[in-house]
């Protein structure tokens, strides 16, 4: 089992800076996509501070042998602490971005939310916090693994809103769980078993406001994955690229077909 990643960043249309940052690490099978918030010094700096810090902490546990590789013997007993890593990274990066704009007031109000993945033995851990999100693509079809935490989303589980009269809301860029803006964070986690052939998408919503779970699908059906993620960008500018837009693609590869030429789409 091999894992690789592809990743595009633009701006969008409508801004002139761009505040998503991104983690796109085949050496350390970690991918993540960050999306900041709180003006043009604040949302910058805490969304490259939680990539940074998700980076440099697993990193560590790789390099201690806490966080076996993908494709190794999968963990016995149910036990992942590839999972706990990454919670405990992400709990890290908000209490180093809230210690920050606490002590800065230009910063004041600064986060970002934070959805990345890391492969172990034959899983995938998923830490999550905000509205960007997370798909699989697997045997021609895409869903979402994530759940937005936002005003609009709590709204819909509720009963109180209609999908579709969420997709026209104002109000659909409230955050109502991010990284940084409290001083401790709970992240939503989720471990997975993984299959080769899979493939990944994180994005931040700048996509997802345009490009729907059913055309991921479709666009993942007939391009080559290492493309995918220039297409999903183009695509969104081309809607109106009202925001940054960001999207990184993971596949899940068999290494031995990949050896003998059959492997990569």
């Amino acid at each position: 089992m091999r894992i690789r990643g592809w990743v595009v960043s633009d701006v969008g249309r409508k801004r002139d800076h761009n505040e998503d940052s991104y983690l796109c690490s085949d050496e350390l099978a970690l991918y993540a996509v960050a999306d900041g918030m709180g003006g043009h010094l604040g949302g910058e700096r805490a969304s490259r501070m939680a990539v940074e810090i998700l980076e440099r902490e697993m990193a560590k546990a790789r390099s201690a042998g806490a966080v076996p590789l993908p494709g190794a013997r999968p963990e016995a007993n149910g036990v992942h602490p590839a999972s706990a890593a990454l919670k405990q990274a992400t709990i890290d990066a908000d209490a180093a971005i809230y210690e920050m704009a606490k002590a800065d007031p230009e910063l004041a109000g600064m986060g970002t939310t934070l959805t990345g993945m890391c492969f172990h033995g034959g899983h995938l851990s998923l830490c999550h916090v905000g509205d960007s999100r997370a798909f699989l693509y697997r045997d021609g079809r895409a869903r979402q693994l994530t759940q937005d935490h936002s005003w609009i989303q709590e709204q819909v589980r509720a009963g109180l809103l209609t999908v579709e009269e969420a997709k026209e809301s104002r109000f659909k860029n409230i955050i109502t769980r991010s990284v940084g803006f409290e001083p401790t964070v709970e992240p939503d986690m989720v471990v997975l078993p993984v299959q080769c052939g899979d493939c990944y998408v994180l994005c931040s919503d700048g996509l997802s406001n345009y490009v729907s779970v059913e055309e991921i699908g479709q666009v993942l059906t007939a391009q080559f994955y290492r493309q995918a993620a220039q297409v999903f960008v183009d695509t969104a500018n081309d809607r109106g690229g009202d925001d940054n837009v960001t999207c990184v693609v993971v596949y899940v590869e068999n290494q031995r077909r990949e050896e003998d030429g059959t492997g990569l789409r």
